[in-house]
């Protein structure tokens, strides 16, 4: 595997902690997107987007 695919696979897997810690409760939008280097707002895009897509490229 290339390092551009190991990155965005490590990305692909910083989300979906993330966005497991968002739904169980456990954090805000606002903390969900301050762990992936983003706003609240941008986090609630990518959100929506895996919900519409079920992928998220980051």
């Amino acid at each position: 595997m290339r390092q551009t695919e190991v990155l965005q696979e490590i990305r692909k897997m910083r989300f979906l902690e993330a966005y497991d810690g968002w739904r169980d409760g456990r954090l805000s939008q606002e903390e969900a997107g301050q762990l992936l280097g983003m706003s609240g707002r941008n986090f609630r895009r990518y959100v929506a987007r895996y919900h519409e897509e079920g992928c998220v490229f980051l």
